[in-house]
């Protein structure tokens, strides 16, 4: 079975907004067209966003549908075996991403 190509724009929109492209943070790990390191790099923005919503709801804004935290977390563990905690700064975004 051969794979669909995928182009630039894309991944970009990917990167951008992971939940235009994808339901869930699992659909990501799934993806055969993505290399691991582009997975990393959407779920860490997936993780990135959720964390922004979560904190205009502590500060009384609504907007969108909030992103399970949750969710992104798992497959981020699931995918990179961990994270890295060590090296995590003092905001609510620091551990996510650290590559």
């Amino acid at each position: 079975m051969s794979t669909v190509e995928l182009s630039a724009f894309d991944l970009g929109r990917m990167l951008l907004d992971p939940s235009s492209s994808f339901r869930r943070p699992e659909d990501v790990i799934g993806d055969p067209r993505l290399q691991q390191q582009q997975k990393i790099k959407i779920l860490c923005r997936w993780a990135y966003d959720a964390t922004e919503l979560a904190v205009a709801e502590e500060q009384g804004m609504r907007g969108q549908e909030s992103i399970d935290l949750n969710m992104v977390l798992n497959a981020l563990v699931s995918i990179r075996g961990g994270l890295n905690v060590d090296h995590a700064g003092p905001t609510k975004h620091a551990i996510f991403c650290i590559l």
